[in-house]
């Protein structure tokens, strides 16, 4: 009998590539995802029978067929040339030109304080602090869903946000009126600890080898979940864990909230973060401290909050006055 084993399949090679280089598992899913619709488009067949010319058309048809967003396009590219790269060790080189999906200069929505706080009043609980830091702190969605018990600093105010975009971590600011909040929501993770430990021991989910490296870690307060999920789920090595409460939950309660608040122009957690930073730059904040405190990797990035505060006209006025 062939006692040898056989090599990986070609998706797990991908999968435990990605995580040697830690990249994060939301990159890891897409990737797949990209991958996976490259090899459908092409009727199956291997990608090292493959090369630049399908990569071509594959591009060109989620361009042309699918009109796909600049972005999405760019994220699949992405994930092809890390598997020739990195998994078949066959660099595509050059792919020649292919039709690129446009990438339109669109203004963000942002509300006034009136509007903001408008919406936060729709929200309660949980829903509420986390819009809260969203516009008090310019956290991105991922971000304030990710934060830990160690991430707040209430006595100097301030907000550390670990592995953002980019995989940066930076500090914010942390809102006043959000401290007495924060203290019952640090105190509902101490209880919430407090009845895991007495029914089961179920560890929040660490990054990368850290439960290894610190086997208490996943039980101790400053690692739990500032928002965690309802109930536990299995993590990619199949135990039990506590995950953070996810996004789209946030998503809807927001969406409803905005509804609510019977707003002019529709809006997403998204415009809570595009408003923190129009109302810095209204209150006179350099542009370079907003762009630190947003995590922008340019400043030509945060640059587009100008044009919406319609700052960038010179001084020009209306003929009408």
């Amino acid at each position: 009998m062939d006692t040898q084993s056989k090599p990986p399949k070609l998706m797990d090679r991908v999968k435990a590539t990605m995580r040697v280089k830690r990249y994060s598992p939301r990159t890891e899913k897409t990737y797949c995802y990209w991958i996976r619709f490259f090899i459908r488009f092409h009727g199956v067949r291997h990608p090292a029978g493959m090369g630049a010319p399908e990569v071509h058309a594959f591009l060109e048809h989620l361009a042309v067929e699918r009109h796909v967003a600049a972005a999405t396009q760019n994220q699949a590219l992405n994930a092809l040339v890390f598997l020739y790269r990195h998994i078949l060790d066959q660099p595509l080189g050059d792919i020649g030109e292919f039709s690129r999906a446009r990438r339109p200069r669109r203004l963000p929505v942002v509300l006034s304080h009136e509007e903001a706080t408008r919406v936060l009043s729709h929200l309660s609980g949980p829903m509420c602090l986390m819009g809260m830091m969203m516009y008090g702190s310019g956290l991105r969605l991922i971000e304030t869903c990710r934060l830990r018990v160690r991430d707040i600093d209430l006595e100097r105010q301030v907000i550390t946000v670990r592995a953002g975009k980019g995989d940066k971590d930076r500090t914010t600011l942390l809102p006043a009126t959000c401290v007495p909040c924060l203290r019952q929501q640090i105190s509902s993770a101490q209880r919430h600890l407090d009845y895991r430990l007495a029914h089961g021991r179920v560890p929040v989910t660490l990054p990368h080898a850290l439960d290894r490296k610190y086997p208490n870690a996943g039980i101790s307060l400053a690692w739990q979940w500032l928002f965690p999920a309802s109930r536990p789920c299995c993590d990619m090595d199949g135990k039990v864990v506590l995950h953070h409460v996810h996004p789209s939950a946030v998503q809807k309660a927001v969406k409803h909230a905005m509804r609510a608040a019977s707003l002019p122009r529709p809006g997403s957690c998204h415009t809570l973060r595009h408003s923190f930073a129009t109302q810095l730059l209204n209150q006179g904040t350099d542009i370079r401290t907003v762009q630190e405190l947003l995590g922008h990797k340019s400043v030509e990035t945060t640059q587009i909050y100008t044009h919406v505060l319609g700052k960038g006209f010179a001084g020009v006025r209306s003929p009408l006055g």
